[in-house]
């Protein structure tokens, strides 16, 4: 199969494990499960091995792997020709021609498409003869399945054939756009157009249970298909390939905290933070807790460096914060936001925070933060733990979630792909007295509540527990919004390259958080520029943070935008639109949701709603 070039960090999101690529030239491939990659079981070259102990501990693997970059004539063979597999999904392909379009049905690990074969194409050349292209309809279930339209069974109704093999369909389109233009005609006689495939009732199924065709619990991407499955028997829901509900992957992220390595020498870290030598300092522990010192002379004296500080800061990063395993986003972002309010980290460390004095910002900067913090370095590792399809699954729900699919069919796979992204942000910390006094004086809570009953019986609708949505975070988010679209003008950043990260406390009970992070999303291995961080040095932050609360107040869909009862994915934004807050759907954390202008600047009737409408 020729080689189909893809970037790393999308075989993270969106082109993970289980979802489907349109390549050039009409080929749609699935990414293969962890059990087909280069090394699946076997230990992988160390340039490809990531550790976050952090991340590892609450998900439960040994370390992260980087997908493998094709290298065709590198020295080293363990690098040569290593390729991500994929299977060819969906199997129904049909030949464009008009007056042809002879369906066949592909084996899920074929290489290359040959040539329609149809009698239709006889007096033509062989060299006329087009490649068949894979069909656009898919089916899916709840539980995360797919499997290819049944094009056999639905121009048949569900009756079987004993000479089904015998059938030849064809797939032509006529005029009309509509689905009923499409019509499927078997060489039996029989026909049927594709009207009425995407009709689905929650409680009585789709088209396809009309006449008895469930789901067979096939997952292509593990190799299980051809009905071999689970026999999940779950109503399926017909969709086409590239919609945006067939793929859902369920990735965690965390800022590395290297915590351990602060005044330390810069050899001794990045002697530590060497995959091959972590490793084989940390597979012989004397008692499981200490680090022998005999491995750090033996790697002191190959590094050339000090065994004693070796030792003392090796033993310092094992002894490191441990996330349990059932921890959830709140606990785990509660590390990082002490170590960035309190600018923790070292120029020799991947992660470098710079505080700032407040009162050398205007004043009235004081009123809104009391921390702004620099942060010149940092590292994020992003993981794909798992993926779901017509619906997303919270990072929170755990493993054993319904509709979660895993990414490899065997359990001795102990490692989950990942990518690194280093490079810088601005860290602020609200005025947590201004934040509650804005609460008790003003409704922002009144109106937060409307939204965050439309937004939870959303979720119960979806079998999915509520959450807190409070004024306080969604006030928080829109500042973080409208923030990155506001710096992207003036730092040079394009919005996609920007990203958000709250430190908000939202379970009842929990020590009060109100950190915002803003990062550059975009960096390649040896991180950004600085622009990002010069725009936050005072006399440049000053007018970035009045230009961005001064366009909230405005939106150019106003007044239909301010006046919304609920608009966006899930009705789960009230003043909030493409024209004013929304961003790329890879800078939110929160997909776009969640919004507010109004907990920035107020409404026209009542600006005491907004956290900052006095700056308006």
């Amino acid at each position: 199969m020729d080689h189909k070039p893809v970037r790393r960090a999308q075989l993270i999101s969106p082109f993970g494990v289980g979802a489907m690529i349109d390549f050039p030239n009409d080929e749609a491939l699935m990414t293969a499960g962890l059990d087909a990659w280069p090394y699946a079981i076997e230990s992988c070259p160390s340039e490809w091995k990531i550790n976050e102990e952090r991340l590892q501990d609450r998900l439960g693997v040994d370390h992260f792997r980087m997908p493998p970059d094709y290298r065709k004539d590198d020295e080293d063979v363990r690098y040569r020709f290593q390729q991500i597999p994929f299977v060819r999904f969906p199997r129904w392909h049909y030949c464009p021609l008009a007056g042809c379009g002879k369906m066949v049905k592909r084996n899920l690990f074929g290489a290359g498409i040959p040539s329609c074969d149809s009698s239709t194409l006889a007096g033509l050349p062989n060299y006329r003869h087009p490649r068949p292209i894979p069909v656009r309809f898919v089916s899916i279930c709840p539980r995360g399945h797919i499997e290819d339209f049944p094009f056999m069974e639905w121009v048949h109704s569900g009756s079987s054939s004993e000479n089904a093999s015998t059938h030849v369909l064809s797939y032509k389109a006529g005029k009309s756009a509509a689905l009923a233009g499409i019509r499927i005609t078997c060489s039996c006689g029989k026909s049927r157009t594709m009207g009425g495939a995407f009709n689905f009732d929650k409680d009585s199924g789709g088209a396809l249970s009309s006449f008895g065709y469930f789901c067979h619990g096939n997952q292509p991407w593990l190799g299980v298909t051809d009905n071999n499955g689970q026999n999940c028997g779950d109503h399926l829901r017909v969709v086409q390939r590239g919609g945006a509900n067939v793929y859902f992957p369920r990735t965690y992220s965390s800022i590395y905290l290297p915590l351990w390595g602060e005044e330390t020498d810069s050899k001794i870290v990045q002697t530590l933070e060497e995959s091959k030598v972590w490793n084989i300092l940390t597979s012989g522990l004397e008692e499981g807790t200490n680090i022998s010192p005999e491995r750090c002379e033996a790697v002191a004296q190959m590094r050339g460096v000090d065994s004693g500080k070796l030792l003392e800061a090796a033993q310092r990063r094992l002894d490191g914060d441990r996330i349990p395993v059932d921890a959830t986003e709140e606990d785990f972002r509660r590390s990082e936001y002490e170590a960035l309010r309190n600018a923790r980290g070292d120029q020799v460390t991947d992660l470098f925070v710079e505080k700032v004095d407040v009162g050398n910002y205007a004043n009235w900067v004081c009123e809104i933060f009391d921390k702004i913090c620099l942060v010149r370095k940092l590292r994020e590792t992003r993981v794909l733990e798992s993926f779901s399809r017509l619906l997303p699954v919270d990072s929170d729900e755990g493993p054993s979630a319904v509709g979660v699919q895993p990414l490899a069919a065997k359990s001795s796979i102990k490692w989950l792909p990942a990518t690194i992204v280093r490079g810088e942000g601005i860290f602020f910390e609200l005025n947590e007295r201004q934040v509650a006094k804005w609460i008790d004086d003003g409704d922002a809570e009144l109106r937060a509540s409307k939204l965050s009953a439309q937004f939870n019986q959303s979720r119960l609708q979806r079998g999915i527990g509520t959450v807190l949505v409070d004024a306080k975070f969604l006030m928080m988010h829109t500042l973080a919004h409208i923030l990155i679209r506001q710096l992207s003008y003036d730092c040079g950043y394009g919005s996609a390259a920007l990203r958000e990260r709250l430190y908000c406390n939202r379970s009842a009970g929990s020590e009060a958080m109100q950190g915002i992070l803003i990062y550059t999303a975009a960096g390649d291995s040896e991180g950004t520029m600085g622009g990002l961080v010069r725009q936050g040095t005072p006399g440049n932050l000053e007018p970035s943070i009045m230009a961005a609360i001064k366009s909230s107040v405005w939106c150019s869909s106003d007044p239909v935008c301010i006046e919304s009862g609920g608009q966006g994915t899930d009705s789960a934004n009230l003043a909030a639109c493409h024209s004013c807050a929304l961003l790329p759907e890879t800078s939110c954390e929160e997909g776009n949701r969640l919004l507010d202008r109004a907990m920035i600047c107020g409404t026209p009737e009542n600006s005491n709603t907004g956290f900052l409408s006095k700056y308006r």
